[in-house]
């Protein structure tokens, strides 16, 4: 269907009025011969101009009522009712004026539910490590064991991470552009470092060097080597050995694949997984604060990627993480196993 601007149709009717004016004006002209006094003509052309007014009436009141409909839904967001939504009504300016609304009310929207969704989880696992550092305080004694004093260091840094963790996903969410996001990273040797920090991770690259020289990307090392450090520890923490990542090049993406031995994720989680604070399984047996999976999802999205969870024939986990190469391509495919161990 073919869309006129508003400015068009006001146009063509502005014309359309002053066509008809001059049509009467001339068939009246000619039809009466006689000189009528000014009064009369007054009141025809005061016939004339109610005549236009009345024809083009529907048209502006129909385009004042669709704008009056908009403003009270935007007036009912900016109130806080925040699931309101405009009609779409027509085809021309004000119809995408309301979808733009709808569009925005819509991404507004989420992100107030994921701010609550968030400030009302770190509420609750925020309370279960002061809780426990509050205890301790009141036991700790100048004769305390150093049992109990690790112990009370290891909560100050759960408590630590999760509140660093808080910051960075809310950062991600509220921050238009990424900081060093045009850096040229090589993220072969990022994730080396990064498998170093383990006992031991079967680390899978392509072997030649044209292969190597292609592992390099566009990106923010410090959110790079989080999601890669989180992959990880989501592997050492919830899976068994033995673990392996392996880096490929696949479409000129860059490719990683983190799998263990572990019981798995169910296929109705694989999605819920990289909800934050979202913990599958007995959430009694599960550790860490449940934001690792959802910033690496982030963060993978942040540099024009993804991140999913699939499923295996022979059991255990496995995550994918694609990120756009930031170099060209290079033909070789080979590949080598290389078992990493920490020093």
């Amino acid at each position: 269907m073919r869309r006129y601007p508003l400015f068009q149709r006001f146009y063509l009717i502005l014309v359309a009025a002053m066509a008809l004016f001059a049509i009467i004006a001339v068939t009246m002209r000619h039809s009466i011969t006689a000189n009528l006094p000014l009064p009369v003509w007054m009141l025809v052309f005061l016939a004339i101009s109610m005549t236009l007014s009345l024809v083009c009436y529907p048209f502006v009141r129909r385009l004042t009522n669709r704008l009056s409909r908009l403003q009270q839904t935007v007036g009912a967001f900016g109130r806080g009712e925040l699931d309101v939504r405009a009609n779409i009504e027509g085809n021309d300016e004000v119809s995408e004026l309301a979808q733009g609304f709808n569009l925005a009310a819509e991404r507004i929207e989420a992100l107030v539910a994921a701010h609550k969704r968030l400030l009302a989880n770190a509420s609750h696992e925020l309370r279960t490590p002061l809780t426990r550092i509050r205890l301790g305080v009141e036991l700790l004694t100048d004769s305390t064991d150093g049992n109990a004093r690790i112990e009370l260091k290891q909560d100050l840094r759960e408590l630590d991470d999760l509140l660093e963790e808080i910051l960075l996903a809310s950062r991600l969410e509220a921050l238009p552009k990424l900081e060093g996001a045009d850096d040229e990273l090589d993220l072969l040797a990022l994730i080396a470092e990064e498998c170093a920090r383990y006992d031991q991770i079967e680390f899978d690259y392509p072997s030649s060097d044209g292969a190597k020289h292609a592992m390099w990307l566009q990106g923010n090392e410090r959110l790079l080597r989080r999601l890669v450090r989180n992959l990880l520890e989501n592997a050492h923490r919830h899976g068994a050995p033995p673990t392996s990542l392996k880096l490929r090049i696949e479409d000129d993406m860059l490719e990683l694949r983190v799998t263990d031995a572990g019981a798995g994720v169910v296929q109705a989680d694989r999605e819920r997984i990289f909800e934050p604070f979202f913990r599958g399984g007995n959430a009694e047996e599960n550790v860490g604060s449940g934001l690792g999976l959802s910033l690496v999802r982030q963060i993978a999205r942040r540099h024009g990627g993804d991140a999913v969870c699939v499923g295996r024939s022979d059991g255990g986990s496995e995550f994918v993480v694609r990120l756009p190469q930031g170099r060209e391509k290079q033909s070789s495919r080979s590949s080598a196993r290389v078992p990493i161990v920490a020093a």
